[in-house]
């Protein structure tokens, strides 16, 4: 068992506590309230316990990256370390996060130090279809036991990547218009297997199309890919047609069709805006794109696109959002719960309550703020991150 005590508790819920405790057991939250209804000395005398006394910082949920592709782009490994894109088909749908991602990246120590203890990781962007993305713990070295959903969405990609990567090879797709072909013929195969598999049970399962009955049912999205506007409409256009969820990843003209997207209804994950406007389609980049979305009622979260910016810079690309007009509340929930609404985790991450994973950071100020400290991260109950020079009264009970 952990007991934080004397917290100053953000919860990312309905009620918040200035001076709280909270109680992980199993791996879950068990028990959260003001001091005032602790009896701390029952708990401090209890054999098996450890204890954090909190010292009045604060205490959140974990951070959540809803994008990134951590330990599929390894850092420090060049061409090894990178498996991020299969750049030789561009319909791979069957493809797995989960067979790529290497925990042993030394990023996911960067993640835990920044107090980021999940993360949905997955394909890049340069095929048409990219496949399937995984949401996962950010500590732990089998990936198997670091899964909290897998697939969690069917990742596909608009404009200039998909373009680039194969114009060069003398085949489709060169243009917007072949992307979006080849998107609607591979979808218009699935829905057709989906039928077949439906009337027939018995029929032998296709691994090529069998990945796609998920999305079509309408548990995972797809992850769109989509930066210019007249991509993320083309994905608006794609996912109505075939009656899909979707997320629109990077979204970096959004602020450019808001209304057009909170008619639309899709959730947007923005970023990586602390990276170089490198390419045609983000010329429009900025940080004031959340915070419009956000004001218009789109539900929200930021990215770092981890390695494009790197994952530990998560809360400042967050607070870069507050500072170009974005509340500062909503600001922390675009990096906790809103991400996690948006990745289909809510129910075990993003917030901290009762029965949720007791997934937590401890932070000397609003991690937001550059100078602001991450003293302590908690996964499952378990601590995987501590300062020792943060001042945490921090110890055991045998």
């Amino acid at each position: 068992m952990l007991v934080i005590l004397n917290g100053n508790i953000r919860t990312m819920e309905d009620q918040d506590y200035a001076e709280g405790y909270l109680q992980i057991e199993h791996g879950k939250i068990v028990a959260i309230g003001n001091m005032s209804d602790c009896d701390v000395s029952a708990l401090q005398n209890s054999s098996g316990v450890q204890v954090i006394d909190a010292r009045g910082n604060l205490v959140m949920p974990g951070l959540i990256e809803a994008h990134c592709h951590l330990g599929i782009t390894e850092e420090k490994k060049g061409m090894e370390g990178d498996d991020c894109n299969e750049n030789v088909n561009p319909i791979t749908p069957y493809l797995r996060a989960i067979d790529a991602i290497n925990p042993m990246d030394a990023a996911f120590h960067d993640a835990l130090q920044a107090g980021i203890t999940s993360a949905m990781i997955g394909p890049g962007s340069a095929n048409v279809v990219g496949g399937q993305f995984a949401f996962i713990k950010t500590h732990g070295r089998c990936i198997d036991q670091m899964i909290v959903k897998a697939p969690a969405a069917m990742k596909v990609a608009f404009g200039e990547n998909p373009k680039t990567n194969y114009a060069g090879q003398g085949t489709s797709p060169s243009t917007r218009m072949a992307i979006s072909a080849m998107l609607r013929e591979e979808l218009t195969r699935a829905v057709s297997y989906r039928k077949q598999r439906e009337s027939d049970p018995e029929k032998e399962a296709d691994f090529k199309y069998e990945c796609w009955l998920p999305v079509l049912k309408g548990e995972i999205p797809l992850k769109a890919h989509a930066h210019r506007a007249d991509d993320i409409l083309t994905a608006v256009r794609i996912a109505r047609e075939f009656g899909l969820r979707m997320t629109i990843d990077h979204c970096s003209e959004g602020h450019l069709i808001i209304e057009e997207l909170k008619e639309a209804g899709f959730p947007a994950i923005v970023g990586p805006d602390m990276s170089s406007r490198n390419k045609i389609e983000v010329q429009n980049m900025a940080f004031k794109t959340v915070g419009e979305l956000s004001r218009h009622g789109i539900l929200t979260a930021v990215t770092t696109d981890h390695p494009v910016s790197r994952i530990q810079f998560l809360p400042i690309c967050a607070g870069l959002a507050v500072k170009a007009g974005m509340p500062m509340e909503e600001g922390l929930r675009a990096i906790t719960i809103h991400a996690a609404r948006i990745c289909g985790v809510e129910n075990r991450v993003g917030s901290l309550a009762v029965g949720k994973d007791g997934d937590v950071a401890i932070f000397d100020g609003n991690p937001m703020e550059v100078f602001t400290r991450n003293l302590c991260t908690v996964i499952e109950g378990k601590v995987v991150y501590y300062d020792e020079e943060s001042g945490l009264l921090c110890y055991n009970k045998p």
